[in-house]
C-alpha cells in the first residue's frame, strides 16, 4: 500500500491534465452505458432469429370475404417495411399511378430535372479544371493569365447557380406533381362506391385514413422526388469524374489501376460496414407515422365530443390519454434519434476521414509515379521544373476526387433514405390496397373489433366465426321493396335476423319497432347499400329514389341554401328548375322559414352544426327530403327533438307528396301515419303485418296502465310482511322474503 502511495505522490497532476482525463473518463463511461444495451440487443436478436424456425402463416385473401380475428392474426406478423422484393414491387405499382401514360406532366418534369442534374455534373468537371488552371497561373506568377481565368470562373458561376436553383425548384415541382397525382387517384377511389364509409365501418385495417391520405402521401412524394435527385446526379458524377481522372492519369503516363483498386476496396468495405450497422429505419419511420396518426385521431375525437366531455368533467381522463399517446410518439422519435446518432457517427468517420486519407493516396500516387510530370532538361540543357503542371494536376484531381467522393457519400447515405421511403411506400401502398379490396367486397376486421363485438352479443344471438361470403343478390327496380330470405348480419359476424321476408309497395307506409340492437337501423344500412347482402334476394329502388334521414343530420360546409339542397349544388338546383322561393316553401312545411332572416339570408355561411339547435337540424333533414322528393324515405328517429304538432304536420305533408315512409320511431303519435308494421323481438324473430292504429293504441294504453299499477306492488308486499312480523300474525298474501 505504501508503494502505491509513493508512486502516486510522484505523479504530477496539473489542472489541465486532470480536466482532460475527467472528460475522457466521462465520455468513455457514457459511451459504454449507451452502446452496451444496443450491442446486447443485437446479439439477442440474432440468437432469436436463429432459434425461431416457425414458419409465418400467410393471411387468407379470398374473394368477397369478411375476415375475422383468426385470419387477421397473421397480419400482425407481416414482414416489416424494408428494402426487399416487396418494396420494389410496391414502388412499381405506385409508379403506374405516378406515370399513367408515356406523355404526361410528371414525365416532362422528370426529364427537365434529369437535364438539370446532368448539366450540373458537366459544370462541376469544368469548374474543377478551371480551378487547376487558376492555381497554375498563381504558381507561375502570371497575373494576366490569372485575371483571364478568374473572369471565366466568375462567368461560369452564373449558369452554375441557375442550374443549382433549377434543381431545387424542379425537385419541389416534381414532388408536388407526384402528390397531386396520388391525391387525385386516392380521392377518386375513396369516394367511389361509398368506400369512405366502408373503410372506417366495415374494415379495420386503416385506423386513420386521414393520416394516409394527407401526411403519408405527402411524405412519400417528397421522399421519391428527393431520392431521385440524390441518386441520379451522384451516380453520374461518379461515372464522369472516374473517367476523367483515369484518362488524365493515362495521358501523363501514370498507372491508374492501383488507385482505382484502392477506391473500390474502400467503397466496398464502407458499404459492408454501414449495411451491418444500419438500423431498420423503414420500420421505425412507419411506426412513427402510425403514432402520429393516432395522436391526431385522439385530438379530433376530443374536438368532436367536447360538449359531452365537458358535461362529464372528463378533461383529466382525456388529458392523460393525450399525454400517453404523445409520450409513445416521443419515445419512438427519441429511439430514431438515438439510432441515427451512432449510425451517422460511423458514417461520417468512414466517409470523411477514411475516404479523405484514401483520396490523398489516390491523388498522390499517379502524380508521383507519372512520367509526364517528371522534371527534365530542355534542348539548351536548362532543367525544366514541372511544379506548376503538378500543382495544376493535383488541384484538378483533388477537386474531381472530392466531387466523386461526395457523390459516393450521397449514394451510400441514400440507403438510409431508401429505408425510410420503404416505410412510406408500405403505408401508401397498403392504403390503395385496402381501398381496392373494400370496393370488391373484401373486408377484414381487426382482432380487437372482433373481440369487442363478441363480448357485446347476447346469449341468443348467433355469431359466425371465420370468413363470410357474400351470396346475396341485389336487383334495382322501379317500384317496391322486396326482401326474400335476406339475413341481417353485422360486419363483425353477428346474425341479428337469420332470414327476413317482406314486401313494401308504393303507397305503403311502414312502421319499424323493436328493442335496441334488434336490427332496425341495420335494415336501413342494407337498403341504402352500406352493408352487403350476405344471402337471399333484395329488390329495391335505385339510390336516387331512396333518401335516408338519420337522428343527427349532417350539416355541411357552405351556405344556408347548401344545407337545404345537400348533397346537390346550386347548379343541380337550377337544373331541377327550382329557385329560392321554392326553398322557402319547403322551409314553411318544416317551420324553419324564420332562420332565413335570422341568419342573414340564403348566402350566409356559418358553422351550421353549432348555429342550429337539435330540433332545427332534424327539421333541416326533413326539408332535404321535400327538396329531393324520393319515392321512399328511410326515417331513423329523425324527429325525436321536434314537437309533436310540427312532427305530425311534416309526416302528413310527406304522405301528401306521395313519399312512402319507412320509419323507426318510439312515439305513438306517429303510428296513425303508417299502414303496416314490422316488429322485431330482439331475439332474431320478426313480425310483418298490417297496422291497426286504434287497436295498438288501446293495447299500449292498457300496458302503460298495468305498469303503473304494478309498479307499487313490491313496496306494498314488503310493508305487509313488516306488519305481520310486528303483529305476530300471518296473512294469506304474505310471501317468504329471501
Amino acid at each position: 500500500m505504501s508503494t502505491i502511495l509513493d508512486a502516486a505522490s510522484k505523479v504530477k497532476w496539473d489542472r489541465a491534465t486532470a480536466a482532460r482525463r475527467a472528460v475522457f473518463l466521462a465520455a468513455a463511461a457514457y459511451a459504454v452505458k449507451t452502446l452496451y444495451p444496443v450491442v446486447c440487443k443485437q446479439i439477442n436478436r440474432r440468437k432469436g432469429c436463429r432459434n425461431n424456425t416457425t414458419p409465418v402463416p400467410k393471411a387468407e385473401n379470398g374473394s368477397t370475404y369478411l375476415v375475422k380475428s383468426q385470419t387477421d392474426a397473421p397480419d400482425h406478423k407481416r414482414i416489416s417495411p424494408g428494402v426487399n422484393a416487396q418494396f420494389f414491387k410496391q414502388i412499381l405499382e405506385l409508379g403506374k399511378i405516378l406515370f399513367p401514360k408515356l406523355v404526361s406532366k410528371e414525365l416532362a418534369l422528370l426529364s427537365l430535372h434529369s437535364v438539370a442534374l446532368i448539366s450540373r455534373t458537366f459544370l462541376s468537371i469544368y469548374v474543377a479544371g478551371l480551378d487547376g488552371k487558376i492555381v497554375k497561373t498563381i504558381v507561375e506568377k502570371k497575373p494576366q493569365s490569372f485575371v483571364v481565368q478568374l473572369m471565366k470562373w466568375l462567368l461560369i458561376a452564373i449558369p452554375a447557380t441557375f442550374v443549382n436553383s433549377a434543381i431545387r425548384y424542379l425537385e419541389c415541382k416534381l414532388a408536388l406533381a407526384f402528390r397531386t397525382r396520388l391525391v387525385d387517384h386516392a380521392y377518386g377511389t375513396y369516394f367511389t362506391d361509398q368506400t369512405y364509409y366502408k373503410v372506417s365501418n366495415m374494415d379495420g385495417r386503416l385506423a386513420n385514413p386521414d393520416q394516409s391520405l394527407t401526411e403519408d402521401v405527402m411524405m412519400f412524394s417528397q421522399s421519391v422526388a428527393h431520392l431521385y435527385s440524390n441518386l441520379t446526379k451522384p451516380i453520374l458524377d461518379v461515372m464522369l469524374t472516374s473517367y476523367t481522372l483515369i484518362q488524365t492519369a493515362r495521358s501523363r503516363g501514370a498507372n491508374a489501376s492501383g488507385p482505382t483498386l484502392l477506391a473500390g476496396l474502400v467503397v466496398f468495405a464502407t458499404a459492408k460496414v454501414l449495411r451491418a450497422c444500419s438500423p431498420k429505419f423503414g420500420k421505425l419511420v412507419a411506426e412513427e407515422a402510425h403514432r402520429k396518426g393516432y395522436l391526431r385521431y385522439v385530438h379530433s375525437r376530443i374536438i368532436a365530443n367536447a360538449e359531452e366531455i365537458a358535461f362529464y368533467r372528463g378533461h383529466k381522463v382525456e388529458m392523460r390519454q393525450l399525454q400517453k399517446c404523445y409520450r409513445a410518439l416521443a419515445d419512438q422519435m427519441n429511439l430514431i434519434l438515438s439510432k441515427r446518432l451512432w449510425y451517422i457517427m460511423i458514417e461520417q468517420f468512414l466517409m470523411k476521414y477514411v475516404w479523405s486519407g484514401s483520396g490523398l493516396v489516390m491523388v498522390a500516387v499517379p502524380i508521383i509515379t507519372a512520367t509526364g510530370f517528371a522534371d527534365n532538361e530542355t534542348a539548351d540543357g536548362q532543367p525544366q521544373v514541372m511544379v506548376s503542371e503538378r500543382t495544376e494536376a493535383f488541384t484538378t484531381a483533388r477537386n474531381l476526387l472530392a466531387s466523386g467522393a461526395d457523390a459516393i457519400e450521397r449514394i451510400m447515405s441514400s440507403y438510409k433514405e431508401v429505408t425510410e421511403l420503404a416505410g412510406y411506400t408500405a403505408r401508401v401502398h397498403n392504403m390503395f390496397l385496402v381501398f381496392g379490396e373494400v370496393q370488391r367486397g373484401i373486408y377484414k376486421r381487426s382482432s380487437l373489433s372482433a373481440i369487442t363485438a363478441g363480448e357485446k352479443k347476447s346469449k341468443t344471438e348467433m355469431h359466425i366465426d371465420g370468413p363470410l361470403e357474400i351470396r346475396g343478390h341485389v336487383v334495382d327496380v322501379d317500384k317496391g321493396i322486396v326482401c326474400e330470405n335476406v339475413p341481417i348480419i353485422t360486419p363483425n359476424g353477428d346474425v341479428v335476423v337469420s332470414s327476413l321476408n317482406l314486401k313494401v309497395e308504393e303507397g305503403m307506409h311502414l312502421l319499424i319497432t323493436g328493442p335496441n340492437g334488434c336490427g332496425k337501423s341495420s335494415l336501413f344500412r342494407i337498403l341504402s347499400g352500406l352493408w352487403p347482402v350476405y344471402g337471399g334476394l333484395l329488390h329495391k329502388p335505385s339510390p336516387q329514389h331512396m333518401f335516408y334521414i338519420p337522428q343527427r343530420p349532417y350539416m355541411s360546409i357552405g351556405s344556408l341554401r347548401d344545407q337545404v339542397i345537400y348533397p346537390d349544388s346550386v347548379e343541380d338546383m337550377a337544373s331541377r328548375g327550382l329557385s329560392d322561393n321554392d326553398l322557402e316553401t319547403i322551409l314553411d312545411i318544416v317551420n324553419l322559414n324564420h332562420i332565413v332572416t335570422r341568419e342573414g339570408g340564403w348566402d350566409a355561411e356559418l358553422d351550421w352544426k353549432d348555429v342550429l339547435s337539435g330540433g332545427e337540424k332534424q327539421r333541416m333533414g326533413m326539408a332535404r327530403m321535400f327538396y329531393h322528393k324520393p319515392k321512399y324515405a328511410l326515417l331513423d328517429e329523425c324527429t325525436s327533438a321536434v314537437s309533436i304538432d310540427v312532427e305530425g304536420k311534416i309526416f302528413q305533408a310527406a304522405k301528401d307528396a306521395g313519399i312512402s315512409l319507412l320509419s323507426i320511431t318510439h312515439r305513438p303519435s306517429l303510428w296513425k301515419y303508417h299502414t303496416h308494421l314490422l316488429q322485431f323481438d330482439g331475439e332474431g324473430g320478426w313480425r310483418f303485418e298490417q297496422l291497426d292504429t286504434a287497436t295498438r293504441l288501446s293495447l299500449t294504453e292498457e300496458k302503460q296502465r298495468l305498469e303503473a299499477q304494478l309498479a307499487g306492488i313490491p313496496e306494498m308486499q314488503h310493508r305487509l310482511n313488516e306488519l305481520c312480523k310486528i303483529l305476530g300474525e300471518d296473512s294469506v298474501l304474505k310471501t317468504v322474503e329471501e
